[in-house]
């Protein structure tokens, strides 16, 4: 959900931006603009000095002005540290006994539990992420199952042989994990 409206919103932001430096642009380089244009011609600037010193006199309007600046400047700071932040676990800490430890691929962790998960008959699809620190990951597992498997049987064999291998040969104490499990659909076919 978060990335459909971030990519919408990045969309929407970058057509604004193109579709209206586009046209700041064309009517620089010498383009006619049409009437109801902010420009009139390839001359003109975008604040007029009376639009510019229309209200120096009240006290309020450029505080006003800065703050609303400062906080659209925030928001899009919030906004560039959430979109860069990773959600994905890059690696996990393997404790090897020696007091140093060594660094295990988040990404082949995640693929060795998407392949024992999928090993089990009628599981479609297995989709693992890595979540947390690298000292005490979890784990978010979605299964697609086929009409016939027991959701309990899938569940108990992530559960019980792809979560515990994952844990004991990364050495972890725990590996929590949060399981969605959904079924294939499949069409109906008519008999004749």
């Amino acid at each position: 959900m978060l990335r459909t409206v971030n990519r919408v919103l990045l969309g929407v932001a970058g057509l604004v931006m193109v579709v209206l430096g586009g046209a700041v642009l064309a009517v620089g380089l010498g383009v006619e603009a049409p009437s109801w244009w902010i420009h009139d011609s390839r001359n003109d600037v975008l604040l007029s000095d009376a639009e510019r010193t229309r209200w120096r006199d009240a006290g309020w309007w450029w505080p006003t002005v800065l703050a609303a600046l400062a906080v659209l400047v925030l928001l899009a700071l919030w906004w560039l540290v959430a979109v860069v932040r990773r959600r994905r676990l890059a690696e996990v800490l393997v404790d090897t006994g020696d007091g140093e430890g060594a660094l295990l691929r988040g990404s082949a962790l995640e693929g060795v539990l998407a392949a024992e998960a999928t090993a089990l008959d009628g599981v479609a699809r297995a989709h693992v992420h890595l979540t947390g620190r690298r000292t005490a990951p979890a784990a978010r597992a979605r299964l697609l199952l086929e009409p016939h498997v027991d959701p309990g049987e899938a569940l108990d064999h992530l559960a019980n042989q792809a979560l515990a291998h994952a844990r004991t040969s990364a050495g972890l104490a725990s590996l929590p994990a949060e399981v969605r499990l959904k079924g294939v659909r499949h069409r109906a076919e008519r008999v004749s």
